[in-house]
């Protein structure tokens, strides 16, 4: 049977392109073809906005990024970061306490992060079970102990 049939996608990439994504991967430690799939994944969720055909509205964007249940129109935003350790991750578990919250974070199966995180930010990230986020981790020292 033919890969076309199979549900193989083949085309081709300018160097320019190849080296996005492949700086994509590195950074979120996943592979290319888990990174192609959430583009059209979110590319299907969201409307596709061309300037020309259909302009983003000043208010429409702000209605957008104000519903935090519904953020797609961020999603097409891609942002840099100088941390390299980025991960994909669910949220498990928020307590929140009087200033800060204590995020547990499912990042593989078994394995877990917990982050401390000010209430106010994990409010307004609309920090709750289910939720898909990326921990990112930027430190100067990482300190290793055996017993």
């Amino acid at each position: 049977m033919p890969r076309k049939e199979q549900g193989w996608i083949t085309f081709q990439s300018s160097d320019e392109e190849r080296q996005i994504l492949e700086q994509i991967c590195q950074q979120t430690q996943r592979t290319k073809t888990e990174i192609l799939r959430e583009m059209i994944r979110q590319r299907g969720r969201s409307p596709i906005h061309d300037p020309d055909t259909n302009p983003i509205e000043a208010e429409d964007l702000k209605e957008e990024t104000l519903d935090s249940e519904n953020a797609t129109a961020l999603q097409a935003i891609q942002i840099q970061i100088s941390a390299r350790n980025v991960l994909k991750a669910k949220v498990k578990q928020v307590v929140k306490g009087t200033v800060n919250a204590e995020v547990t974070l499912a990042i593989a199966p078994g394995i877990e992060l917990v982050s401390i995180v000010t209430r106010t930010s994990a409010d307004k990230l609309g920090l709750k079970p289910g939720k898909e986020v990326f921990a990112v981790i930027k430190s100067n020292n990482v300190m290793i102990a055996a017993g």
